[in-house]
């Protein structure tokens, strides 16, 4: 695992994510949107699997990321999952979405959906 350096965020954007983001936040019919949480969740063969979801307030004990112009909210049940991950949002023909890029990841399921930590 990852060591933690104490002022660096957990995670990081890329531009695409960056405009992506800002997209979706803009796009949303609920004004009240403060940013993106990001966590994992227990599912898949591989055991983790990541989570986006609109964030219309922080929760107690909650990283808040600021890069860019867009804020994140990492789950703290996430944080140790996540630490030194890359955010990047890809489009192709068959799929669009945001790709975590997680240094700590040891494997991934045959469909890409779920992964499993050091």
């Amino acid at each position: 695992m990852l060591q933690f350096e104490p002022g660096k965020a957990p995670i990081t954007l890329t531009a695409a994510a960056v405009e992506r983001a800002k997209y979706l936040i803009e796009k949303s019919e609920d004004k009240k949107i403060l940013g993106l949480r990001v966590g994992v969740k227990s599912t898949g063969c591989s055991g983790l699997s990541y989570f986006v979801e609109y964030a219309t307030e922080q929760k107690k004990f909650e990283d808040k990321v600021e890069e860019s112009g867009v804020t994140l909210f990492i789950d703290p049940t996430a944080v140790m999952f996540i630490l030194g991950s890359e955010m990047d949002y890809q489009e192709s023909k068959m799929s669009s979405g945001f790709i975590f890029n997680n240094p700590n990841e040891v494997s991934r399921c045959g469909c890409g959906e779920s992964f499993s930590v050091k």
